[in-house]
C-alpha cells in the first residue's frame, strides 16, 4: 500500500455568502487563488463570454469585492 504524503494547506478564505450566482463564486474564488487576472485570462481560464465576466466583475466590484489594478482585477482585502 502507498503511503500519503501530505502537502502543507495554503489558507484559502471562503467565497463570501451573499454570493449567490455560481458564475460569481467561480469569477472570485479564481481571482482569490491566482490573486489577480485580466477579462482575456478569466475568458480563457474559465471559458465564460467576456460578456458575462465583465456583468460578474461589474457585480462584484459593486459589492466591494474586487477592484481593477490597471488591467487585472483582483480580491479586495
Amino acid at each position: 500500500m502507498a503511503s500519503q504524503k501530505h502537502r502543507s494547506a495554503s489558507r484559502i478564505d471562503p467565497v463570501p455568502d451573499d454570493l449567490e450566482s455560481a458564475q460569481a463564486k467561480l469569477v472570485y474564488f479564481y481571482l482569490d487563488v491566482a490573486e489577480g487576472a485580466t477579462v482575456d485570462e478569466l475568458g480563457e481560464i474559465l471559458a465564460m463570454k467576456k460578456i458575462d465576466i465583465l456583468s460578474v466583475l461589474n457585480s462584484l466590484s459593486s459589492a466591494g469585492y474586487v477592484e481593477q489594478a490597471e488591467s487585472e482585477y483582483v480580491v479586495t482585502n
